[in-house]
């Protein structure tokens, strides 16, 4: 049976994780004109690994406003020598441990190295690697989507705009622009939380309750006219009883499977989905929590 319990940091955690976009754009490629990423040999829809992780560092400063501790190393709009050069100026010591104990200080000051790690062991203000605790898969979208291209019209331009289109037509008469937007797809993404790498980076428990409460709530506080209406829908983990683990991921994850209902009808909303999840003869020191 599935459980609400709080989890520990103990012990190896694999999530299965469901979130949809409808009228939006969930993650944009910048090498295919920003249209919403997706698989050419399949169709479906892909977001970036890297996109959830950036939600997610997004959303720890607005939950723990100014607390010691949740500091996030890689910002937007940032240089990233400007954190290891204050860490790396405040330790003592000299070569392999002065990195020792600025790679320590990073960890202790920013959520997002000791939950994600970071290459910190460049040239100028050496912290060392670190390698995360937890880790997300690129999320693919559970149908084929359907990437719709949008004509928009601007009717504020700038200066030199404006000049041409006073010249030749006597009014401003606005710019061209088009916008991709997939009308309804729901993504799935897998997580995986490794015990030794947290005790090595000082990732506790409340780290992961924040963690866990960022994939909750994220999409609430990413809003924008580009992404449409994204809303996190589904959260399971499969919590083992030991830092190895009980069973192989890849089993339990096809325990959580989603289809759609109507197969002859575009999906158009996650009701429009039949999401079976089996808790029966669960692998034993395997517990199934359902977190959303």
């Amino acid at each position: 049976m599935a459980t609400t319990t709080a989890l520990g940091t103990d012990n190896r955690i694999d999530f299965v994780y469901l979130f949809d976009v409808a009228n939006g754009n969930p993650n944009g490629d910048p090498d295919a004109g920003n249209s919403p990423r997706r698989d050419p040999e399949t169709g479906h829809g892909l977001v970036s690994d890297v996109c959830l992780k950036r939600k997610v560092r997004d959303y720890v400063p607005a939950a723990k406003p100014g607390l010691k501790g949740y500091d996030i190393y890689i910002k937007l709009h940032s240089a990233l020598h400007e954190p290891r050069e204050a860490v790396h100026k405040g330790v003592k010591g000299e070569g392999k441990d002065k990195i020792a104990l600025a790679r320590a200080a990073m960890c202790k000051a920013y959520f997002d190295v000791r939950a994600f790690g970071a290459v910190m062991s460049v040239k100028e203000f050496n912290c060392g690697q670190v390698r995360g605790p937890l880790q997300m898969t690129f999320a693919r979208s559970i149908d084929i989507i359907a990437d719709l291209e949008q004509a928009i019209v601007r009717k504020a331009v700038e200066k030199d705009d404006a000049e041409k289109q006073m010249k030749k037509d006597g009014m401003i008469t606005g710019t061209m622009g088009r916008k991709s937007i997939v009308p309804y797809a729901l993504y799935r993404s897998h997580g995986f939380f490794t015990p030794h790498f947290a005790k090595d980076t000082g990732f506790g428990p409340d780290d992961l309750a924040l963690f866990i409460d960022a994939l909750r709530g994220m999409f609430d506080l990413d809003r924008s006219a580009t992404r449409g209406e994204m809303s996190a829908r589904k959260l399971w983990a499969f919590e083992h009883s030991s830092p190895l683990g009980n069973a192989p991921a890849s089993s339990l994850f096809d325990r959580v499977t989603v289809a759609p209902k109507e197969a002859e009808r575009p999906p158009r909303a996650f009701a429009d989905y039949e999401v079976r999840v089996n808790d029966k003869g669960l692998p034993k020191g395997v517990t199934l929590h359902e977190l959303l």
